[in-house]
C-alpha cells in the first residue's frame, strides 16, 4: 500500500496582477514559460514535458483570475492534487500566490525546494524579482 502523501501549503507575493497571474498558472502557453519545457492541452487534459519526459494532468477546477487546480493522471492517491489560488490583500493590495500540493512524507522537503525553484521562474519571466 502507498504511503499517505502530505499536504503542504506555500505562499509567495507576486508583483503583477491576478489575471496575469492567472493566465500563467491555468493555460499551455502561461505554463510552458515557467513550470514545463512544453505544455500541450487536449480537452481538460494537460500533458507538460520536461526534457523528453512526459506528465499529464487534468484540469479538475478552474475559477477565473482566483485558483485552478490539477490532478496527475497516474497518481495513486485519490486525495492528492496540485493547486495555484491567487488571493490579493485588501489593506496592502499585494497579491499572493499560494501553492498547495502533496508529498510523501520524506519527499516533502525535495517538493518544496522544487516549488520554491519553479516559483522564482515564473516571478522571473514576471519581471516580479
Amino acid at each position: 500500500m502507498p504511503t499517505q502523501k502530505e499536504k503542504f501549503e506555500l505562499e509567495y507575493i507576486v508583483k503583477t496582477s491576478p489575471s496575469i497571474l492567472f493566465a500563467r498558472l491555468s493555460n499551455p502557453s502561461g505554463l510552458s514559460e515557467w513550470f514545463a519545457d512544453d505544455v500541450n492541452l487536449t480537452g481538460k487534459v494537460f500533458t507538460f514535458v520536461w526534457e523528453g519526459s512526459e506528465q499529464q494532468a487534468e484540469q479538475v477546477l478552474r475559477k477565473e483570475n482566483k485558483m485552478v487546480r490539477y490532478r496527475w493522471l497516474d497518481e495513486e492517491d485519490d486525495k492528492a492534487y496540485f493547486e495555484f489560488r491567487i488571493n490579493v490583500d485588501d489593506l496592502t493590495g499585494e497579491t499572493a500566490l499560494v501553492v498547495i500540493d502533496f508529498a510523501e512524507p520524506d519527499e516533502k522537503e525535495d517538493a518544496i525546494e522544487l516549488w520554491n525553484n519553479q516559483i522564482d521562474e515564473l516571478k522571473h519571466g514576471l519581471g516580479s524579482i
